[in-house]
């Protein structure tokens, strides 16, 4: 079965993109899986710059068809940070729960009307031959009050979906990839993967 490299080092994402491309008739491996930890400077001023420049370089190194993906957070009293800084956001060795209680602090007493927040996820797919497909989604909903949930990873534990009554970290796996921001463009890019097979054929 032809394999699939998504460039990243995140076992939470990999794990989560495995199950969403379940059907898909490739192998979907991590760049770990096939020996590449080749580190692609993310320097794009978009998600979308981002995960294009992963997807092309590690394609490059690894000779096969790549995902990457490039997500955040946009809180919009913050000015949409920490955006395209969401990992990067008070240095990428932080633990999330530092940055998760950093957020809730500068929130304190923001008032629910201005708590509104979104998840973006901009995917690219990258060939040998230089072609690229891009596909992007969004999650809205707004900043909780407190840590909240064990599941997901990253901001999950804050980031409130309205509808549901629940932090995107309280959510069954499945559900959660049902209405995120990551699951909805893979669904996309899944479309687009697939009508490139039926054109070989």
């Amino acid at each position: 079965m032809e394999q699939i490299v998504f460039a990243t080092k995140n076992s939470g994402k990999i794990k989560e993109v495995k199950q969403i491309l379940l059907d898909l008739p490739f192998e979907i491996v991590s760049m770990y899986d096939i020996g590449i930890t080749v580190d692609v400077v993310e320097d794009g001023k978009t998600f979308e710059e981002n995960a294009i420049k992963k997807a092309s370089e590690i394609s490059k190194v690894s000779g096969k068809i790549t995902l990457a993906d490039d997500s955040g957070l946009e809180i919009d009293f913050l000015d949409k940070k920490p955006g395209v800084y969401s990992a990067r956001y008070l240095g990428e060795n932080t633990p999330y729960i530092e940055k998760n209680n950093h957020i809730l602090h500068l929130m304190k007493d923001v008032p629910e009307k201005q708590r509104t927040a979104r998840f973006v996820c901009a995917i690219a797919a990258a060939f040998p031959n230089g072609k690229v497909l891009t596909a992007i989604d969004t999650i809205e909903g707004s900043i909780a009050h407190k840590i909240q949930g064990e599941n997901g990873f990253g901001y999950d534990p804050i980031f409130f979906v309205p509808e549901l009554g629940k932090t995107t970290a309280q959510l069954p796996p499945e559900q959660k990839n049902a209405i995120s921001h990551r699951g909805k463009a893979l669904q996309k890019m899944k479309q687009l993967l697939m009508q490139q097979e039926e054109m070989k054929q």
